[in-house]
């Protein structure tokens, strides 16, 4: 416990010594720790987003207006048993006009129908929508000629949507290209924080010099950098969750209720989110300075 207290009071009396490194670490890594805790939310709530997307793509099944209940129930049953369909929901002619109905915004367009002329249809919703062709295939199989025919005499159309294959285009190179920024977000923080650390460590190699002359041992230089650099952190850390936390109660929360964008960042928890920005700051500080000072106490 004394050997502590001593390790404490040296990282305490290092950091008056080198307040303007000690400082332009804690900016540092406040910074980081701020633009990773803006990005997370950012990026999870993109990914959210693409993701609803992405899901609500299906097949559309149009059925022939004259086909019977028997063989309705029969190619649902079908369908059913496709590799890679979710479920199938059967939507009837009535059904169709309804839906209708409320998207129109002109409802009295429908008073001029003398009947309806929606046909009974299935909506086939898939596990992934990267499988939409496999299922289309297996709803169409080719025939001894190689023309696609469909699995019943039921089957009118099959319909994926024009803008199916953007809309996957699309989703795909956003999952790529919000993964691409989190890796390349986590290596320039590393390397901002380490350089940094390095740079704060390099100002005192003449006191490790002097340290391990008088015969310390590594771990007995190490531990009072290593407890600096978990102090440099926690308050680097806690600087920008001060400013998280006053963003958020000023800028997000009272426009989550009007911009659906907004409302989306809360899809993350805040609580878990701050905890673990600590906790990693405290930690990657921690790291950095056992490991920057490995090249220093090589005699």
């Amino acid at each position: 416990m004394s050997r502590f207290a001593f390790f404490l009071g040296e990282a305490y009396r290092a950091l008056r010594r080198n307040a303007a490194p000690s400082i332009a670490a804690v900016v540092t890594i406040a910074v980081t720790v701020l633009l990773v805790g803006v990005l997370v939310p950012v990026l999870d709530a993109s990914g959210s987003k693409t993701n609803d997307v992405r899901n609500q793509l299906e097949l559309k099944v149009f059925l022939f207006n004259d086909a019977s209940k028997g063989e309705i129930n029969s190619l649902q049953n079908r369908i059913e048993g496709i590799q890679h369909v979710e479920s199938v929901e059967y939507v009837s002619p009535a059904q169709a006009l309804k839906i209708l109905e409320q998207r129109l915004e002109d409802k009295s367009l429908l008073n001029e129908l003398n009947s309806n002329p929606l046909p009974p249809a299935f909506n086939v919703k898939l596990d992934d929508p990267d499988n939409l062709e496999s299922v289309q295939a297996a709803l169409s199989p080719p025939d001894s000629t190689g023309k696609p025919q469909p699995i019943s005499s039921a089957i009118d159309d099959i319909v994926t949507g024009e803008q199916t294959q953007a809309i996957r285009s699309v989703t795909g190179a956003v999952k790529i290209m919000l993964l691409a920024i989190a890796v390349l977000l986590g290596i320039a923080s590393l390397f901002l924080i380490g350089n940094t650390i390095r740079l704060s460590i390099y100002a005192r190699r003449r006191e490790v010099e002097v340290m391990q002359l008088v015969g310390a041992t590594n771990w007995f230089i190490r531990w009072p950098f290593v407890i600096e650099g978990i102090v440099v952190g926690m308050l680097g850390a806690g600087i920008a969750v001060g400013i998280m936390v006053v963003a958020k109660a000023i800028i997000v929360d009272p426009l989550s209720d009007d911009l659906t964008l907004i409302d989306n960042f809360n899809t993350i928890a805040f609580g878990p989110l701050i905890a673990s920005l600590v906790i990693g700051a405290m930690a990657l500080s921690a790291l950095g300075s056992g490991v920057t000072l490995r090249r220093f106490l090589r005699i």
